[in-house]
């Protein structure tokens, strides 16, 4: 299991994180790649843009991410991307791609099946009335399952 730091490169390297994601308003692909080190993970959010994803896989990004899939209150999430965005990434390049915004247990099943490697989940784990241990033991049923 790897531990991505949102948003701060500079935090990442310091405290020996696995990787940063970085979103289009914090620092660019190259900077975070800079700061983080050829080993680490560094992944990039380009909301429903195929241009922005073609961007971060051509400059080496490890992962893109999709979203926002459904309403959040985690961020403002500028734009609200569809499922048909991870089947087009999935069927032309092998970077993983993520979604992410507003991810519960029952909106999941469509967004893996329509090719999202990963979900990035916060309330639909913290929120889950079974509690968060039991959230992240569904969500991985689901992925084993697809």
């Amino acid at each position: 299991m790897a531990f991505i730091l949102n948003d701060r490169p500079d935090l990442a390297f310091e405290t020996g994180c696995d990787g940063v994601h970085v979103g289009q308003q914090d620092a660019p692909y190259r900077q975070a790649r800079e700061q983080v080190g050829p080993d680490a993970i560094v992944g990039v959010t380009c909301h429903d843009s195929r241009h922005l994803a073609m961007v971060a896989g051509e400059q080496g990004a490890d992962y893109v991410a999709f979203g926002a899939f459904h309403p959040t209150t985690t961020k403002d999430a500028p734009t609200r991307a569809e499922p048909d965005i991870l089947s087009w990434w999935s069927g032309l390049m092998e970077i993983p791609c993520v979604a992410i915004g507003g991810i519960t247990l029952d909106n999941a099943p469509p967004l893996v099946a329509a090719g999202a490697d990963f979900l990035a989940v916060s309330a639909g784990v913290w929120d889950h009335p079974e509690g968060p241990a039991a959230a992240v033991q569904a969500f991985d049923r689901l992925f084993a399952e697809s």
